[in-house]
């Protein structure tokens, strides 16, 4: 055969693919395997526990190298970097590895993406919980666009993001990285994610499969006891919608589900992941989990019997850097105890994305095209800003507003207090690169302008008189600082508080990864500071940047208003400034529900009937401001709702609401239908989320929305196990929330039994006139 036939571009990539591995040496083929991560320094104690013992190379570059290399970790997301530079060196990078292997098979290139490109001066979009709360998700595909748009600019090909989790515990730090606690909220939105960033030709990568949101207590890293139907139900769904929309790549969970390692565990990342959802992508390990299977989990002898776990399971690709899938594998599958047959099956799948990426062609070039332009490189533009700055207004939730309190009238006296009030940093998640990678270089500037809240108001056009006092910092602080924040409130017309979290990872933080809470309490001493401005009778409006919901059921019946922005990213503060002087319209609806009490977790709008509020317990689950939730300064009039007289079990079912506006000013609602099943063969949810749209009205406009079910979407895995539609009495419940039902519509389904698998219709459709 000749050895060209894996170049042409006009052979099928499987026959390419096919050519290559013939003639490749087992070296080679295992080089293929893993990534490497050159920009790392385990000598600078600010990484995560458990992984500076990984970070050393197990061969000097020139070495590694001369074998070829699966992957490039984070070349612009590991440190700031100088873009142009930076790519300079990436395509030198390229150029090196080609050089040495027999092959010239360049690397594939990867970052994080979660609220943008990872990278020193690129821009930061609003949070994954933001995301939820538009509801929007032609909204965030074209913020995926956009991020996609910037990583084939710099000749990045995978992105690590979105994260599908399902928020299942709020005390678990990565809540701020999940889209909220509804599956069909989640898929919906990720799915969208999805589409945009692989519209530039570049990979998403979903993450992490499976679990790894339902872990005991809220902590990070830790064992998951979620049952088959909790699994199937409400954690496999979002996947399942985004490998749909054509996610090219899986990142395996961290977590042990019943004692089994997900990253040693073939039943999910091989029978389901594969055989049921027909995935034909690449499984990424998550950072050093090929690892962790020896040295936390104590599931393997030694990191060759790792590497034989993690390939027999279905993982393709060991990252961030080679620990596992090196010499130690090279040497096991020499010596009979790891089967050549594994390492094929990988190989097979990185190597068919190369080639859909380009990679394997003749001629291919690692010159990305920013080396092309002219003048000095921007990733921060105005067309960047301008849709960061939509989506964070679209994302803004007011939850709670008593006697007009807001929009605050012009020119009010303001006293301004709290941690988050006047730092950049409030506005940004813990995967943002200022707070990800920027916080250790405190030497450089942040790399993007980010003003704070206090920036913002004095500057609104609205002419507020603002007087500025911190209170507190998020952790810690001192009588005195609170007596400054109560003397500002007294002397103001209206206080504004602006309380929240501290993004960081592994302790850094209140919020993010490894930043776990074992209660829902403001964190530090802003409960107090919070009080003690209350106490001055000066109305309070408080407005939450925070990671996830926090209690407040101590406080609201005195609070005038509440408005919450979770991590809004880089536009945040123009963004709640818009909302609070009225400017905007507030739109958001909340992805997650906000307890009243904080000892009730884990706990989510998603409860069978005994996870409701009963006489046999002292324990109120009752939430303070439910699921889908957001008030607005004009609301919408919700002027008919009816639907279908009948459904059938392979049928479809029409729900039509009319809208109303009747103000002077553009209004939005969101849609959401709800379904009951008031007998089932198990206890199910009181009440899901079936479909959600959200509608947008100019003033004195009437239009009517008509979302469009399908059975399959009722699908519950039954007592065998199956995925089945039930025929019987349902209910549709039609509202603005999940308390907040406006229309319930009762339907008999009538037809036989079925059962559906992944084929199955699992979104509405919906149109609008």
């Amino acid at each position: 055969m000749s050895t060209d036939v894996w170049k042409d571009a006009r052979r099928s990539p499987a026959e390419r693919v096919e050519a290559l591995m013939a003639l490749m040496s087992l070296p080679e083929k295992v080089a293929q395997l893993y990534g490497v991560w050159v920009g790392i320094d385990n000598t600078d104690g600010e990484m995560a526990p458990h992984q500076h013992e990984f970070t050393s190379l197990p061969l000097p570059w020139d070495e590694l190298v001369k074998d070829g290399m699966g992957q490039l970790t984070r070349p612009f997301g590991t440190a700031p970097v100088d873009v142009a530079k930076g790519a300079a060196t990436l395509a030198a990078a390229q150029r090196s590895i080609m050089a040495a292997g027999r092959w010239g098979i360049p690397a594939v290139v990867h970052e994080e993406i979660l609220t943008g490109l990872a990278a020193w001066q690129a821009g930061v979009y609003p949070s994954p919980l933001c995301w939820g709360a538009t509801f929007d998700p032609e909204l965030i595909e074209r913020m995926g666009a956009q991020i996609g748009a910037t990583m084939r600019r710099l000749g990045i090909h995978q992105g690590l993001a979105p994260v599908l989790d399902v928020a299942r515990d709020l005390r678990w730090g990565r809540v701020e990285e999940t889209i909220g606690e509804d599956p069909v909220l989640v898929g919906t939105i990720g799915s969208a994610y999805v589409r945009g960033v692989q519209s530039a030709g570049v990979i998403a990568t979903l993450k992490h499969f499976v679990g790894y949101s339902a872990s005991k207590g809220g902590r990070n890293l830790a064992p998951v006891s979620a049952g088959r139907r909790e699994i199937a139900d409400v954690l496999l769904p979002p996947f399942e919608m985004a490998l749909r929309a054509g996610a090219g790549s899986v990142m395996n969970s961290y977590a042990d589900i019943d004692g089994t390692p997900v990253a040693a565990d073939p039943a999910l990342l091989t029978d389901q992941l594969r055989d049921r959802y027909g995935f034909t992508g690449t499984v990424v390990a998550d950072y050093f989990s090929v690892a962790f299977l020896q040295t936390l989990h104590h599931v393997a002898a030694s990191p060759a019997d790792a590497a034989r776990l993690a390939l027999t399971a279905g993982i393709d690709v060991e990252l961030p850097t080679v620990n596992c899938f090196g010499p130690p594998l090279v040497d096991a599958i020499e010596r009979g105890e790891v089967d050549i047959a594994l390492i094929d099956r990988a190989l097979r799948r990185v190597l068919l994305q190369k080639c859909e990426l380009g990679l394997l062609d003749e001629g291919w070039a690692p010159e990305p095209p920013v080396l092309d332009e002219d003048g000095e490189v921007v990733l921060d533009d105005a067309e960047v800003r301008e849709l960061a700055g939509e989506l964070a207004r679209r994302s803004v939730v007011l939850l709670h507003n008593t006697a007009g309190t807001l929009p605050l009238a012009g020119g009010l006296k303001l006293a301004v207090v709290g941690p988050r009030a006047d730092t950049p940093q409030a506005m940004l998640g813990c995967y943002s690169f200022p707070m990800h990678v920027g916080v250790h270089h405190p030497g450089v500037g942040m790399g993007i302008e980010v003003p704070t809240l206090v920036d913002a108001l004095r500057a609104d056009p609205a002419g507020y008189d603002v007087r500025y006092a911190q209170g507190v910092p998020v952790l810690g602080g001192d009588d005195e600082g609170i007596a400054a924040a109560v003397a500002a409130a007294a002397d103001a017309d209206v206080c504004v508080a602006v309380l929240g979290d501290q993004a960081g990872l592994f302790g850094r933080g209140t919020s993010g990864e490894g930043c776990d809470a074992s209660g829902l309490r403001l964190p530090g001493r802003q409960e107090e500071l919070l009080e003690a401005v209350l106490a001055t009778g000066t109305p309070v409006v408080l407005v939450l940047l925070v990671g996830r919901p926090y209690e407040l059921g101590r406080q609201i019946d005195r609070l005038a208003a509440v408005v919450c922005g979770f991590f809004p990213g880089e536009e945040g503060a123009a963004a709640l400034a818009d909302v609070l002087s009225g400017r905007a319209n507030p739109a958001g609806r909340l992805p997650v529900s906000f307890p009243r009490d904080g000892g009730n977790q884990p706990a989510t709008y998603l409860g069978a009937p005994l996870a409701l509020r009963s006489e046999v317990s002292d324990v109120d689950p009752t939430e303070l401001f439910a699921f889908g939730h957001g008030l607005s300064y004009a609301p919408v009039t919700w002027a008919g709702i009816a639907g279908d007289a009948s459904w059938t079990t392979d049928g479809t079912f029409d729900v039509r609401v009319t809208l109303r506006n009747e103000a002077d000013r553009e209004v939005s609602e969101v849609v959401q239908v709800y379904l009951h099943d008031p007998v089932a063969e198990v206890a199910r949810p009181v009440q899901s989320l079936l479909a959600a749209h959200r509608v947008d009205l100019a003033p004195g406009q009437t239009r009517e929305v008509t979302l469009t079910l399908h059975a399959d979407q009722t699908s519950y895995t039954g007592a065998s196990w199956r995925r089945q539609v039930d025929p019987g009495e349902v209910e549709l419940r039609v509202g603005a929330s999940s308390a907040d039902i406006r229309e319930t519509i009762a339907v008999t389904m009538t037809g036989p039994r079925r059962h559906v698998g992944f084929d199955r219709v699992m979104e509405a459709t919906v149109t609008t006139v």
